[in-house]
C-alpha cells in the first residue's frame, strides 16, 4: 500500500514537469520557426529593395545620350531652314549671254571646273571657293603701297593652258572687283619624272614690268577676264551656300542613324 502511494506521488510530480518541458520545447520550436522566418522574409524584402531601388546605369547613359542628340538635331535642324531662307533670298546667278567656258559643277566637291578650247589649246580653269571678306576688317591693313586687295574678297582659280599632250602653262591666280592678279607662272611638263625637280621660273611679280602685262593680256583672249571672275565670284558664293546645307544635312542624317 504504501509503495502503491509513493508509485502515484511520483507519477503526479513526473506528468507535470514532462508536459512542461514537452510544451517549452514546442514553443521554442514554433518561435523559431517563427524567427527564422521572419529573418528570411526580412532577407527577401531587403534583396528586393536591393534590386529595385538600384538604377540602370545603362538605361540612365541611354536617356541622356538620347536627350543630348535631339537637342543637337534641334540645333541642326534649325541652322539648316536658316541657311536655305538665305539661299532662297540669294538668287542663283545666271550664266551670261558669250561666257566661254563649259561649267563642270558636282555637288559634294568644294571647286568647279572650267573647260574650253582655243584655237588649239586647251584651257581647264580650277575655281575655288571664295574668301570673303565682310568690312570689319581694319581700313589700316592695307598694302605699303596702298593696295586695297587685303580688304576684298577675292577667289583662287588655277589656269592651266595645254597643247596637245606635251608641256602646259599653269598660272595661280587671284580674283578681285573687276581685278586679276597673277601669283605664279609655271611650265608643266607631263613626260618630267616625279623625282625630278624641275625650275619654276622667278616670282612672277619679279619679272619685267612689259612681261607681266603681255602675260594679263594672254589669258584675257582665252577668257580670264574680269567678266568671268566677277561672275565666278557670285556664282560661288551661291555654291558654297548650297554646299553648306548640304553638310548640314548629312550631319543630320548620320545623328539620327
Amino acid at each position: 500500500m504504501a509503495v502503491t502511494n509513493i508509485i502515484r506521488r511520483t507519477a503526479s510530480q513526473v506528468v507535470p514537469f514532462v508536459v512542461r518541458v514537452v510544451g517549452r520545447t514546442q514553443n521554442y520550436h514554433h518561435q523559431s520557426s517563427a524567427l527564422f522566418s521572419t529573418v528570411v522574409n526580412r532577407s527577401a524584402t531587403s534583396r528586393n529593395f536591393f534590386r529595385n531601388s538600384t538604377p540602370s546605369t545603362f538605361h540612365c547613359y541611354s536617356t541622356k545620350r538620347a536627350s543630348s542628340d535631339e537637342s543637337l538635331l534641334k540645333v541642326i535642324q534649325a541652322e539648316i531652314l536658316c541657311a536655305e531662307e538665305s539661299d532662297e533670298q540669294d538668287e542663283a546667278e545666271e550664266v551670261p549671254e558669250g561666257f566661254p567656258f563649259r561649267i563642270e559643277d558636282n555637288p559634294g566637291q568644294q571647286t568647279v571646273r572650267l573647260t574650253r578650247g582655243y584655237q588649239g589649246e586647251s584651257i581647264d580653269v580650277e575655281v575655288h571657293m571664295p574668301d570673303l571678306v565682310t568690312g570689319d576688317e581694319d581700313e589700316n591693313d592695307n598694302d605699303a603701297d596702298g593696295s586695297e586687295r587685303a580688304n576684298q574678297s577675292q577667289i583662287p582659280l588655277v589656269v592651266r593652258v595645254s597643247k596637245n599632250n606635251g608641256p602646259s602653262l599653269e598660272f595661280g591666280l587671284t580674283a578681285f572687283a573687276d581685278e586679276i592678279a597673277i601669283d605664279t607662272l609655271a611650265i608643266k611638263d607631263a613626260n618630267v619624272a616625279e623625282d625630278q625637280i624641275a625650275y619654276e621660273g622667278p616670282d612672277f611679280s619679279d619679272l619685267d614690268e612689259n612681261l607681266q602685262k603681255a602675260f594679263h593680256k594672254y589669258l584675257e583672249i582665252r577668257g580670264i577676264k574680269p567678266s568671268t571672275t566677277n561672275f565666278l565670284h557670285e556664282y560661288m558664293i551661291n555654291k558654297d551656300g548650297k554646299e553648306y546645307v548640304m553638310w548640314l544635312k548629312n550631319l543630320k542624317k548620320f545623328i539620327e542613324a
